[in-house]
């Protein structure tokens, strides 16, 4: 009987490992699909594809962007805290 239980339990884990291994796959795939996609349409507009270009590009649009219109910020919320 323990032998029989023994045997299960590694069918059981065998299975369970090639379902995980294909959800990995299935994963894979869906990322190479998408970073596909992202380098197609980084291509038809003209800009380059790239995490040095694409950090380039943050940092120069949030320096423009003024977060706060007024300079002068006075309204603020003090709260103790127990």
């Amino acid at each position: 009987m323990n032998i029989f239980n023994q045997i299960i339990r590694g069918v059981l884990f065998f299975i369970l490992a090639i379902f995980g291994m294909a959800m990995a796959f299935v994963f894979m795939i869906s990322t190479a699909i998408a970073v596909g996609i992202l380098y197609i349409v980084a291509r038809i507009k003209g800009r380059p594809f790239g995490v040095k270009a694409y950090w380039t590009e943050r940092r120069h649009a949030s320096s423009n962007k003024n977060v706060f219109k007024n300079k002068d910020v006075t309204d603020i919320e003090m709260r103790e805290i127990p």
